[in-house]
């Protein structure tokens, strides 16, 4: 009787262990997408619940997913908005504050867009997979 009662408090804590240190393969919930870059057989995926940058401050999600479109964690993450000069404005770099989540490879920022316009997210990584750069466009509103 004993025995049956250690193996099963043994057998019950492993499968609690188990269970806390299996990653979910559900996709994550993003928001709305905004716009999308390949790099190095991923793709980056910055949205935000509208699905559209606007001027001033606002939050926004970055993931970054394999073909299946599961989440890949990429380690460091850095990105930018760039606006070349234009007549007698100077360029603008606008960059993203990004926080990693409990989900690898998904990260939340905050962002104050100086302007509306034509806008370069500039994105770059280095971590398990490996270093990566991408450019996209995108409008702010």
């Amino acid at each position: 009787m004993k025995k049956s009662l250690v193996l099963t408090i043994i057998l019950s804590a492993a499968l609690v262990i188990l269970a806390a240190c299996t990653k979910s393969t559900t996709p994550v919930s993003t928001g709305k997408p905004i716009a999308s870059v390949s790099v190095n057989n991923l793709t980056a995926t910055l949205s935000n619940s509208t699905g559209q940058l606007k001027q001033g401050q606002q939050d926004v999600t970055l993931a970054f997913t394999d073909s299946s479109g599961k989440p890949v964690d990429v380690g460091a993450v850095s990105l930018n908005f760039h606006m070349p000069a234009m007549g007698g404005m100077a360029a603008m770099n606008d960059a993203v504050t990004l926080t990693t989540t409990s989900t690898p490879g998904v990260y939340t920022g905050k962002v104050k867009v100086s302007m509306a316009g034509e806008w370069q997210g500039q994105l770059a990584f280095e971590g398990p997979a490996g270093t990566g750069k991408g450019t996209f466009s995108v409008t702010a509103r």
